[in-house]
């Protein structure tokens, strides 16, 4: 059981894999329903006017639409931008093309990668092997 501080509050709690506390966690699900429920009536709404409206910070709402739970539907967007080439997005981290682009730059290293692992994994059968031999003479 590991505890910790909770990096909102600084209560501490037991930590089960979130950086914050449950009461924390439930006072962003009840934030992001009023955001969600507003959104619902008026889906071209801009980040300033959902924070006034609502009551909920803007740098919490832009954290929603960058974990993907929100979408911006205005085309006026100057609040969330790819971070890997800046281009304005609608929601999460990355843009499409930069998307696309990192899964291939992925799998491309897991395949250089992968004869590694293998051919690591012979050698110590190998030596394992060998190791028995030795000993059974």
């Amino acid at each position: 059981m590991e505890i910790r501080n909770c990096s909102r509050c600084g209560r501490i709690y037991v930590y089960d894999g979130f950086k914050l506390c449950i009461d924390c966690r439930k006072e962003d699900e009840e934030d992001f329903q009023k955001v969600k429920d507003y959104l619902e009536d008026h889906p071209y709404s801009n980040v300033m006017k959902v924070s006034k409206a609502t009551n909920v910070d803007s740098k919490k709402i832009i954290e929603f639409l960058k974990e993907g739970r929100l979408e911006i539907r205005s085309e006026n967007n100057m609040f969330l931008k790819c971070e890997r080439c800046g281009k304005p997005i609608s929601q999460g981290r990355y843009c499409d093309k930069c998307k696309v682009e990192m899964e291939r730059e992925l799998k491309r290293t897991a395949r250089v990668l992968r004869p590694v692992d293998k051919d690591k994994k012979h050698k110590e059968k190998i030596k394992v092997a060998y190791r028995h031999k030795k000993y059974n003479k």
